[in-house]
């Protein structure tokens, strides 16, 4: 699936990623946790990232994230691929847009 990723210290940008807990989980560096932020998506971050000491990496939302950040679509009871306006909103745009 194709998903936003933003790293500590690095812009967000499109990547892709198979639609499987073990790559969401080695994306993040751990167990995941989803927070909904619309209806069509929601940022996977590590779950116990702010216990082991992850480093800040932004805020959305009026939520500090901390560690790997995922933004991924929703469908139903899956994840997606995220959705453009979904990045646009969170991110301001991301390098290497969708095709």
């Amino acid at each position: 699936m194709r998903v936003i990723k933003k790293e500590v210290g690095k812009a967000a940008h499109w990547v892709d990623i198979e639609n499987s807990l073990e790559s969401l989980q080695r994306e993040v560096g751990g167990y995941i946790e989803a927070v909904t932020v619309t209806s069509d998506c929601a940022l996977i971050v590590n779950e116990e990232g702010r216990l082991i000491g992850l480093p800040y990496n932004c805020t959305i939302i009026d939520l500090d994230l901390v560690g790997p950040v995922l933004a991924v679509g929703i469908k139903g009871e899956e994840f997606a691929d995220c959705p453009l306006p979904a990045m646009r909103l969170l991110f301001g745009g991301a390098k290497s847009e969708k095709k």
